[in-house]
């Protein structure tokens, strides 16, 4: 599975932490950018990321700004993308159980290494269950057309 990593400088370091992780799992990473620790801004990375998903370049994504919650902004006004903040390993489950999200996002402020490592697994660990939640989805997906 091919997955988008981006990132501003605040998550520049940890984005390096969760590809390493990703690549030891057997996932291709493609890096948006950030490229370096430098001020940057996170709009920027988060489009990126939600067009290359969105285009089926890559199939999810992470991004990580200092709570997730900008960078995941950004990605969310790309139609297609449901890129869902998570600061802990259930709510990333369930976003992808429930909601079929397709992109994580989280603050390198807010969760340390070993938990961003448990979010990521546990958001890749889980499929989307369908159903009565394949409902609400288009439901979302209706709201986004109009």
């Amino acid at each position: 599975m091919k997955v988008a990593l981006g990132s501003d400088h605040v998550g520049f370091e940890m984005k390096k932490v969760v590809r390493a992780h990703l690549e030891a799992k057997g996932y291709e990473c493609v890096d948006y950018g950030s490229n370096s620790p430098d001020r940057c801004d996170y709009p920027v990375y988060g489009e990126r990321v939600g067009r290359a998903v969105a285009g089926g370049e890559c199939e999810l994504g992470v991004l990580i700004c200092g709570t997730g919650i900008g960078i995941s902004l950004a990605a969310n006004r790309v139609p297609g993308i449901r890129a869902a903040v998570c600061s802990e390993p259930y709510s990333a489950q369930m976003t992808r159980q429930h909601n079929n999200a397709n992109i994580i996002a989280f603050g390198a402020r807010v969760v340390g290494e070993g938990t961003a490592l448990s979010i990521v697994d546990a958001f890749f660990g889980a499929e989307f269950e369908g159903g009565r939640h394949a409902e609400r989805v288009a439901l979302l997906e209706a709201i986004e057309r109009n």
